[in-house]
C-alpha cells in the first residue's frame, strides 16, 4: 500500500488475479489514488470494517467471501456504508448484473475490460458516491416519514412498522426518493438517472429488479403493494397518502 497524502482519495482493489490487480492499481494510480490490495474476501472484509476507501473495485469471484457478499455486509453498516463500489466480474449475463447491483454496487465491468472504460466507470462511481451532481435528488432533506416507514438518510435506515429494514444503498436511494415526493410519478429512465447517474451502464429491467426486491422487504403483500405503486406503462410512485 501506499501511503495516502492528506486529501488524497483512497481505493481498495478486491481481486484474486494479480494481473487484473497491477492492471488496476496502475490506472487509478495514474487518476490519482492511493491503492491497496487484498487478494481474497476474508481479508478485504477485515479492512473494510477497520479503514474508509473512497473506492472499491470488487471482483465477484474471490477465495473466502464473495464480492457479492462483501457488498451487502458493506452496505450494511461500518466505515465504507456510502463508499464507491465497482464490481468486476466474468460474467457476462443480466441477471448476473442485477445480482451485483441488489447487492448494493454502483456500478458492474465485465472482464477482459478496456483502461478507458475502466477509468470512466471509476470516475463516475466516485462522482455519485461523494455527492456529485449525479447523486441522489434530495431537496426534501432530513428524515422521511411516510405511511408506515420511516426514512433516515443520514444513518441510512429504514423503519417499517417499527422494524429496522436492511436496504441496499440503490434500494434506500430509490424509497427515499420516492417516499419524499409522494404521489409523484417517476420513470424509469429518470430514476437511472437520479440514482445511479446520467453515465450508468445498468438497464430499466434493474430498476424494475430493484423495486421488486423492496416490495419483498416493505409491502405487507408484495403482490398488492400499498406503498410502492406502478404507473403502467411509465414507472413508479409512492402512495399519495
Amino acid at each position: 500500500m501506499v501511503a495516502p497524502r492528506d486529501g488524497s482519495r483512497r481505493a481498495l482493489i478486491v481481486e484474486d488475479e494479480a494481473s487484473i490487480r497491477e492492471i488496476v492499481r496502475l490506472h487509478l494510480s495514474l487518476g490519482g489514488f492511493e491503492t491497496e490490495e487484498v487478494a481474497d474476501g476474508r481479508a478485504a472484509l477485515d479492512r473494510l470494517r477497520s479503514e474508509r476507501f473512497d473506492l472499491i473495485v470488487l471482483d465477484v469471484m474471490l477465495p473466502g467471501v464473495d464480492g457479492v457478499t462483501l457488498c451487502r455486509a458493506m452496505r450494511a453498516g461500518g466505515p465504507n456504508q456510502q463508499s464507491g463500489v465497482l464490481m468486476l466480474t466474468a460474467r457476462d449475463t443480466e441477471p448476473d448484473k442485477v445480482i451485483g447491483l441488489e447487492s448494493g454496487a454502483d456500478d458492474y465491468l465485465t472482464k477482459p475490460f478496456g483502461v478507458r472504460e475502466l477509468m470512466a466507470r471509476v470516475m463516475s462511481v466516485v462522482r455519485r458516491s461523494s455527492g456529485g451532481a449525479t447523486a441522489p435528488d434530495r431537496s426534501q432533506t432530513g428524515t422521511v416519514t411516510a405511511a408506515e416507514m420511516t426514512l433516515d438518510p443520514d444513518r441510512r435506515q429504514a423503519r417499517v412498522r417499527g422494524e429496522l429494514v436492511e436496504l441496499t444503498k440503490q434500494e434506500f436511494d430509490i424509497i427515499y426518493l420516492l417516499a419524499s415526493r409522494r404521489g409523484i410519478v417517476f420513470s424509469r429512465a429518470a430514476l437511472i438517472t437520479k440514482v445511479w447517474g446520467e453515465d450508468t451502464y445498468v438497464t430499466e429491467r434493474t430498476v424494475d429488479s430493484v423495486v421488486s426486491r423492496l416490495r419483498r422487504k416493505v409491502e405487507r403483500d408484495p403482490d398488492d403493494p400499498e406503498m410502492l405503486l406502478t404507473a403502467w406503462g411509465v414507472g413508479y410512485k409512492f402512495a399519495d397518502a
